[in-house]
């Protein structure tokens, strides 16, 4: 059987790069991962090393090339998904002059203060450039510091050489797409945490002119900027040869994570909505218009769709609870683990806490958690917030915590649900989740649980970014429309509602209540945060 056109879909996270063949219909063919350090700097920095992603994308092709050597030769496009709000400055012949700035790196927030301060002032930002970019782009720079605009800033002040040799910056997909083709653009995604952009016409988005003079950049220091579907051109030379591909092989320029994750999850119609469960967490779905509800920090971006806007509710920890959960209190070689639950061998750490999670009824025994392990970007945006176990006694149990996390998280998320509802106008009833959390199934009961949705989880969740590179690549290289895509989602499993539902809401009051006593007790602990 002929072996149907390839898409090289790239996946290049924080924690690495990972490579995917995905025909256009969906299927996942192969997977290849390389990691790829994280370097955090005194200050408040955190870099990676560009040169590394490029040397491990090679390195993962190599393995698909390996082990699925005639679907690699059937690749026809190459499409990115990339984690976003990296910075990296690069000289006329588009080599790198730093490391890459991470999205993580907080060096820049004096800088963006300084830069856009004012009276009247919020957090440290003129209200009236504030108000400015609500209009313009729907949202505006984080005052942490952790996006383009304060990191360009921090180059400029800090790294005046830099600066000066600097022929542009860009974010972490427009490096790679200047790698494998030569071009420098940025896309309709990639380019919005540079505040610098006029978001008002989907289909038209383009610089402002009032935002790029008021950024502290050189106006010509920015790329162009170009749709996540079109093709950027084929492989450079030097590409091919590093990737062991023809040079005939088109890049379609692709987009961030949260974007390609939307299409990946097959949620293409408006008001969709997708449960993405990773490090951090989001609820996201297409929509028609451009809309910033400032209160809970919800906002509709550029998107891969020419005429949608992505709506994107962020949750800023959810995975990480387990991570830290696992790193902490239940290791694969704990006695909780030993004693009979599951060994190593049986599986991941999501099948050894199935095995646990249901031994403990709805409600944790009464233990309450909440999982604001780095603060929360959303309903509330409060970087104090902190996680907290309430109500322990001396009958509760190691498992009775994990319940307690893995709840927490589901009722956070009811919250940030709500306020989902009212920016769509109308009650999500079901949802997709994915992302590398969403394997465990007891999880995605209780999620179902607590919101008292229907979940449908998504049948193949840890590749959706690589599947939504691909299908975005698809509908670049002419082999799809992005309205066939549902027809083309696969989901393996659905939740729905159970009995638990009715105690759940309960649990719901006393963690909202939690909330709103516990906010200034953080707030008094961790004045440094602010």
């Amino acid at each position: 059987m002929a072996i149907p056109p390839q898409i090289l879909a790239i996946d290049l996270g924080t924690s690495g790069m990972k490579a995917a063949l995905v025909a256009a219909d969906g299927t996942v063919t192969g997977w290849a991962e390389r990691p790829v350090p994280l370097v955090v700097l005194p200050g408040g920095g955190a870099e990676q090393d560009p040169v590394a992603w490029w040397d491990a994308l090679a390195e993962a092709v190599a393995d698909l090339g390996r082990t699925f050597p005639d679907h690699l030769r059937a690749v026809t496009t190459i499409c990115s998904s990339t984690q976003g709000e990296g910075t990296i400055a690069v000289d006329a012949h588009g080599d790198p002059l730093t490391r890459c700035i991470s999205w993580l790196d907080m060096r820049g927030a004096p800088h963006l203060r300084r830069q856009f301060g004012g009276f009247p002032a919020y957090d440290g930002i003129s209200v009236r450039k504030i108000a400015r970019w609500l209009r313009l782009t729907g949202g505006m720079p984080s005052v942490t510091g952790k996006d383009p605009a304060a990191h360009m800033l921090f180059v400029r002040d800090e790294l005046p050489d830099v600066y000066r040799k600097t022929r542009t910056f860009l974010n972490v997909l427009d490096w790679i797409n200047l790698k494998l083709t030569g071009r420098t653009v940025a896309t309709v995604d990639s380019i919005l945490t540079s505040w610098v952009t006029d978001n008002r016409k989907a289909p038209s988005i383009r610089y402002s002119a009032a935002l790029v003079a008021a950024s502290g950049i050189d106006a010509d220091k920015f790329p162009p900027i170009v749709a996540c579907t079109e093709v950027i051109g084929t492989l450079a030379p030097h590409a091919a040869d590093h990737l062991g591909l023809p040079r005939s092989v088109q890049v379609v320029a692709g987009a961030i994570d949260n974007t390609a994750a939307a299409i990946g999850a097959g949620t293409i119609r408006d008001n969709e909505t997708h449960l993405y469960l990773g490090t951090s967490s989001w609820i996201a779905a297409h929509v028609p218009k451009k809309k910033t509800d400032v209160l809970t920090g919800i906002a509709s971006i550029p998107c891969a769709i020419p005429d949608r806007y992505l709506m994107t509710a962020l949750q800023a920890t959810a995975g990480a609870n387990l991570t830290w959960l696992r790193d902490k209190i239940v290791e694969y070689d704990d006695p909780i683990v030993s004693a009979g639950h599951v060994s190593r061998d049986e599986g991941t750490i999501f099948d050894a806490f199935d095995k646990i999670i249901p031994m403990v009824p709805a409600g944790a025994n009464g233990v309450i958690y909440t999982p604001w392990l780095y603060g929360e970007r959303a309903p509330v945006d409060d970087p104090n917030l902190r996680a907290a176990f309430l109500n322990i006694s001396l009958d509760t149990t190691r498992s009775d915590l994990l319940r307690a996390v893995f709840e927490g998280v589901a009722l956070n998320t009811r919250w940030l649900a709500k306020a989902v509802d009212k920016f769509l106008g109308t009650p999500v009833s079901s949802m997709v989740i994915t992302g590398g959390a969403a394997r465990s199934d007891s999880w995605c009961q209780i999620f179902s649980d607590v919101l008292g949705v229907e979940i449908r989880r998504d049948a193949n969740p840890v590749t959706v970014n690589a599947r939504g590179a691909g299908w975005i690549g698809a509908v670049g290289a002419g082999l799809i429309s992005f309205d066939d895509i549902p027809a083309l989602t696969r989901n393996d499993h659905v939740f729905t509602p159970g009995p638990d539902h009715a105690r759940y809401l309960e649990i719901y009051d006393i963690y909202q209540d939690l909330h709103k006593r516990l906010a200034p007790v953080y707030r008094r602990l961790n004045r440094q945060a602010d």
